[in-house]
This record gives structure tokens, C-alpha cells and sequence, in this order.
């Protein structure tokens, strides 16, 4: 069914970012999974390509593109590409500008953003604790006032672009009788004394992706870099959770879409019994749910796009939006590796990488248990 949410421009910006992918990335792709990283190289030209400011305002060398929409191209045409650049490229350009744009002083915003928009200072955030991962307000890392400033102490661990990170914002505990309302954001940034990182994590799948653990032992943080008011971090991050969400669910779809378009050319050409294997009753009628179940979940998760452009999506939507695709993307890509066979096994193949690399979706941007809860709750359960 064709869909209806983006116009003109939109497909332009889609042409550009395609170009960007066939051109840039895809000649590279080896290099990132063995490096466990993305180039600096490639995060500058992401940036001369207007490719991570669409959240930044011009004054700030952004896009001030203004229209989600073009948020979600870019994330659809990455995630066509693989899960883990789209996962990094997504948190420094999507998850992280909102909270300076929307929280910081001019002179932080002055500070930072240009350099975020070219890509010269690549971006993290820092809310996931060894102890706790979906349970932000029990975070144990905390920071004491100090004079005229901050000392932090703690970790964070499973943090994308964690180890090339040169700004990450990092949520604490300001005031341990306070629950929630004791949290507050800061800017750690490369260099300060005490802020160190872990090696690369080794994970089951994103093998490009940069994901590392940090720890703070004594970090002296000026209050220049705390983000927003004492005390409202969880607040700040639960209003832009959804934002997350919807570019997660966004994701979520054009990844495996990609790879069902490349199982459906695959079973057209692949034979057995002197057939394609696509013409036995069983593939055939499997096929067609699989084209289905993508199709009816994009439906939802455009709604969810425009409704949030219109500033309208609801955390509750918006974690409907995010633990359906990942269930559907998930559910997808494991049938896309039964149509290859033995060959969907192979890592050298784009659907076996693509398998492991949808595993983690059910998990991060808060688990699909939590996104159910919210959900629950919602309906007075």
C-alpha cells in the first residue's frame, strides 16, 4: 500500500541520503564491523551532508529542518543500510540535540551544537547503570555540589557511542531523598580528569556499533554544564523518551523491510524440486503474512510520526509504536533467515547480521515488558 505522510521534499532528502549510503557507507562496510566503530571520517561527512543537525537550529549550523519527518527518512534509509549506524547516527542527531535546543542556556548551546551538527564532536547519553536498565529513577550515579560546580561518581554501561564520545549527557542523582525529582543532566565532556571508558563491548550483534561502559570516579563538572533546572532530569527525560521511541519503531520497520525485500528477490530465484522456492504453498502463504505484518505495523508507526511532527504522540503511543515494530521486525527477520536456509546462517549473508542485530530492539529504548506496563497503566491496570 503506498503510503501518504511524505511529500516532494522529503523524497528528495530521501534521494540524498540513499546516495549517502551507497556512496559513503556501504564501500566501508567491513571496516566498521571490524573496527566495532564508525570512522570520524564518515561521522564529517554525515555532517557536510546535513545529515545530523535536522533537530539544530541554522544559528547553530543545523537543518532547522523543523518536520520530524525528515528525522524518520534518514533513519529509514540508514536502517535500510544496517541497524548499528542508523542506532549511532540516531542518538547523536535524534536522542541528544533535543535536550540542548530545548534545555540549554545560549552559551551551551553556542558550545556544542555546531560541533554536533558537523560531526567534529560526536554525542552520547548516558542514562543505563550496570545495576538497572529500564529503571531510570533508581540510577545510582550521583554528584555533590562542589564550590562553584559538581563532583560525579558512578558508571553507565551499554552506551552508544560510548567510547568515541566526546560530549555525553550524563543523568545523576543530585539529591538522594528525592526519588525522581532528585535527578539533574550534565555534560561530561572528553578530557575531564577522572572521566574514563571500557573497552568496546562485544556483543552479540551491531558489531559497528561503538558501545562501551563509562565510569566517573571524582569528575569535576563546572554548573556551565549542568543541563536544564536542578532536580528535573528524569522529568526532561520522560518528555523526550517518546521521541526515541517513535525513531526506534521507525527503525525497527525500515531494517526489516529491507531484508524481507531481499528474501522475497531471494526465494524468486533460489530452486528446489525444479521450483522457486517461493512457489511452495508453505513460503507462498508465509511471504504474504510477513508483507502483511509490515505493511499494517508502518500503517501505525506513520500515524505515530505525523502525530508526533504535530507535537500530538503520547508516551503511550508512542511505546505502542516501539515494542510492536520490534516484536514485528524480530518476528520478520527470523522467518527471512528460515527462507535462506542454510545459507541464513551464514554470516556472510545481509539477513544473518540483520537477525542479530534486531535482537536487541526488544530491549533497548526501554524493554517491551516496560513499554507493556506503560501501556497497562494507561488502561488503569
Amino acid at each position: 500500500m503506498p503510503r501518504n505522510i511524505y511529500g516532494p521534499d522529503h523524497e528528495d532528502f530521501r534521494a540524498m541520503c540513499r546516495e549517502f549510503v551507497e556512496r559513503t557507507l556501504k564501500p566501508r562496510a567491513e571496516e566498521m564491523i571490524r573496527e566495532k566503530a564508525i570512522p570520524r571520517d564518515i561521522w564529517i561527512e554525515a555532517g557536510k551532508q546535513g545529515l545530523l543537525g535536522l533537530d539544530i537550529p541554522e544559528e547553530f549550523g543545523g537543518a532547522g529542518a523543523g518536520d520530524y519527518r525528515f528525522n524518520a527518512v534518514c533513519s529509514e534509509e540508514l536502517s535500510s543500510f544496517t541497524m548499528a549506524v542508523a542506532s549511532c547516527f540516531g542518538i547523536h542527531s535524534d536522542v541528544c540535540p533535543p535536550y540542548i535546543v530545548d534545555l540549554g542556556t545560549e552559551e551551551q548551546k553556542q558550545r556544542w551544537l555546531p560541533g554536533i551538527a558537523s560531526g567534529e564532536k560526536i554525542i552520547g547519553i548516558g542514562m543505563t547503570e550496570p545495576g538497572g536498565g529500564s529503571d531510570l529513577a533508581a540510577l545510582k550515579t550521583t554528584a555533590v555540589r562542589a564550590g562553584e560546580g559538581w563532583i560525579l561518581n558512578g558508571s553507565k554501561t551499554f552506551i552508544t557511542n560510548g567510547y568515541q564520545a566526546d560530549l555525553v549527557i550524563v543523568a545523576a542523582r543530585t539529591d538522594g531523598s528525592k526519588g525522581a525529582k532528585g535527578i539533574t543532566l550534565f555534560m561530561v565532556e572528553d578530557g575531564m580528569p577522572g572521566f574514563t571508558r571500557g573497552r568496546k563491548l562485544d556483543k552479540v550483534g551491531q558489531e559497528e556499533s561503538d558501545t562501551a561502559e563509562l565510569f566517573f570516579q571524582d569528575v569535576r563538572i563546572p554548573d556551565e554544564n549542568r543541563i536544564g533546572p536542578e532536580g528535573m532530569g528524569f522529568i526532561a527525560m520522560m518528555q523526550r523518551l517518546p521521541q526515541e521511541r517513535v525513531g526506534s519503531a521507525v527503525s525497527n520497520l525500515a531494517h526489516a523491510k529491507a531484508i524481507l525485500d531481499e528474501t522475497i528477490a531471494y526465494a524468486q530465484e533460489r530452486k528446489a524440486f525444479g521450483q522457486p522456492i517461493g512457489a511452495f504453498q508453505h513460503n507462498k502463504f508465509k511471504i504474504a503474512e510477513l508483507v502483511t505484518a509490515i505493511e499494517v505495523a508502518q500503517a501505525y508507526v506513520d500515524d505515530c510520526v505525523i502525530a508526533h511532527d504535530q507535537g500530538k504522540l503520547s508516551a503511550v503511543d508512542a511505546a505502542k509504536a516501539k515494542w510492536w515494530s520490534a516484536q514485528v521486525q524480530n518476528d520478520v527477520l527470523d522467518e527471512c533467515v528460515q527462507l535462506h536456509g542454510g545459507y541464513g546462517f551464514m554470516n556472510e549473508y545481509r539477513v544473518a547480521r540483520a537477525w542479530r542485530d534486531a535482537r536487541v530492539t526488544k530491549i533497548w529504548a526501554g524493554s517491551n515488558e516496560i513499554m507493556k506496563e506503560l501501556i497497562g497503566r494507561e488502561l488503569g491496570f
